[in-house]
């Protein structure tokens, strides 16, 4: 159960990110991320952290609900 909802929150920080224009690069640089963390985090491979979440959100300029719109 946890590994599909890191991966549900993966996708939908990529779809974010893409409806968004932005490349994986770029959101990583805004996030002060490397960007294979970025990828692992998109993948699902990351159990990412409520802090990290925020830090990915307000650099999307998304509320952090949006993560969770399945």
């Amino acid at each position: 159960m946890r590994d599909l909802l890191q991966k549900r929150v993966g996708k939908r920080i990529q779809e974010i990110r893409i409806e968004k224009n932005l490349s994986q690069q770029d959101l990583a640089a805004r996030c002060n991320f490397e960007k294979s963390n970025m990828s692992r985090l998109e993948s699902g491979g990351a159990n990412a952290t409520l802090s990290t979440l925020d830090i990915v959100c307000k650099a999307l300029g998304v509320e952090i609900i949006e993560l969770f719109r399945f």
